[in-house]
C-alpha cells in the first residue's frame, strides 16, 4: 500500500496525478492529502452539547468504523424500552479526504444529534486512492445492514446503544457533498435489495450532493469543463468506472440511468447553496425525483448567499443554524 501524510510538505519529487489543493499521488507511490481537519477524540459528554460519542469496529476486513453519538437522554427516554430515530451519516470529502473522526464532522454531528434528539452512526468508509470506488459505496451499504442487524438476536459487533436506543421504524440516511452522492446511490440500492427483517429507510437528506456530468448544464461553465474540479476529483477516485463522467454513479440522469422512482426510501430533502458550482445538479436531481413518478415526497432547500458545505465549515452562522434547523426538523 502507498504511503500517505495528510499534511503538505516541501519536496521536489514528480507528481503522478493530483486534484489541485486537494490531493496528489507521488510517482513513488506516497499519498499527500492538502486538506483536512485534524482527527479528534469520541467524548462520553461533550461539553456545549451534552452529545455523547465512542468509536466502533464494523468490520475487520474490509476495515470499516464508524462513531456513534448518543443525544443526551431525559429522565424518560432513558428507560430501556423509549427509543430515538436513528441517522446513519455519511460524511463530504471528495472521496478522498476527510473523516467520520475529523474535528469538523464531529462538531457538526454534535450539533445534529442534540437537536434533532437522533442516535446517529457517522461511518468511517474507506477513501481513494488507496481504496478505489466502489469501495465506499460497498463500505456504507455494509455500514447500513450492520446497524439494520441489530433488529436480530445476534448481530456481530452488536452495539448497546443501537439494541438499547434504536428505534428501527425510523431509520434515516444523510451526507453532505460526496457523503449525499453516497446517499442517493445507497437510496437506490435500498430500493431494490433488502435490508434485516424488512427494515425500510424513512428518510434521506442529500446536502450539496456531488454530482456532475460531460455536458454542463445550468450556469455551469463549458470553457474548462473536463477540468473543473468535480470533473478531475471522480477520474481521480473511480478511474475505471462504466461510462466515466457520466456513470449513472455521479450522473444519476444520464440516460440509461436507474429510475429515480426506486428510490428507497418515504421522504427526501435536497440543500443546495446559490454559490456552490454543483447547485445546478442538485435542482435537477430534485426536479428529476418530482417527475420520476416516485411516491415519496421531496424538498428542495437553498441558502442563495452561501457557498459548498458552508454550514460545516462555520456552524455559528445564522444561515448554518437554520440548515442544521432545518436537518433536525427533518429526521
Amino acid at each position: 500500500m502507498a504511503s500517505t501524510t495528510t499534511n503538505p510538505t516541501t519536496t521536489t519529487k514528480e507528481i503522478a496525478k493530483e486534484i489541485p489543493k486537494i490531493i496528489r499521488i507521488y510517482k513513488d507511490g506516497t499519498v499527500e492529502r492538502l486538506i483536512g481537519s485534524p482527527f479528534v477524540p469520541p467524548s462520553l459528554q461533550d461539553p456545549d452539547t451534552g452529545v455523547s460519542s465512542k468509536d466502533i469496529s464494523i468490520s475487520a476486513d474490509p476495515a470499516i468504523s464508524a462513531r456513534l453519538y448518543l443525544p443526551k437522554l431525559t429522565q424518560s427516554n432513558n428507560q430501556e424500552n423509549q427509543k430515538i430515530p436513528i441517522l446513519v451519516y455519511f460524511h463530504g470529502g471528495g472521496f478522498c479526504v476527510e473523516s467520520a473522526f475529523s474535528f469538523l464532522d464531529h462538531r457538526y454531528l454534535n450539533l445534529i444529534v442534540s437537536q434533532a434528539n437522533v442516535l446517529a452512526v457517522s461511518v468511517e468508509y474507506r477513501l481513494a486512492p488507496e481504496h478505489l470506488l466502489p469501495a465506499a459505496y460497498e463500505d456504507c451499504w455494509t455500514a447500513l445492514k450492520w446497524v439494520t442487524s441489530h433488529l436480530a438476536n445476534s448481530p456481530i459487533n452488536s452495539d448497546p446503544w443501537l439494541i438499547n436506543h434504536g428505534d428501527f421504524k425510523q431509520i434515516n440516511i444523510g451526507g453532505d457533498s460526496a457523503g449525499a452522492n453516497i446517499v442517493h446511490n445507497i437510496a437506490l440500492r435500498a430500493g431494490v435489495e433488502s435490508l434485516s427483517r424488512g427494515i425500510k429507510i424513512i428518510g434521506a437528506f442529500l446536502s450539496c450532493p456531488y454530482f456532475w456530468g460531460l455536458k454542463p448544464i445550468g450556469l455551469e461553465s463549458v470553457a474548462g469543463h473536463e477540468q473543473s474540479n468535480p470533473f478531475l476529483a471522480w477520474n481521480f477516485v473511480y478511474p475505471d468506472a462504466s461510462g466515466g463522467i457520466d456513470s449513472p454513479m455521479i450522473n444519476p440522469l444520464v440516460p440509461g440511468a436507474p429510475s429515480l422512482a426506486a428510490l428507497g426510501c418515504s421522504k427526501l430533502l435536497v440543500i443546495i447553496t446559490g454559490k456552490d458550482e454543483l447547485r445546478d445538479r442538485g435542482v435537477s436531481y430534485f426536479e428529476s425525483v418530482k417527475k420520476s413518478g416516485w411516491e415519496g415526497e421531496v424538498e428542495l432547500f437553498e441558502v442563495e448567499d452561501e457557498d459548498h458545505c458552508f454550514h460545516i465549515f462555520n456552524t455559528e452562522t445564522e444561515n448554518a443554524k437554520n440548515v442544521i434547523k432545518l436537518l433536525a426538523s427533518f429526521l
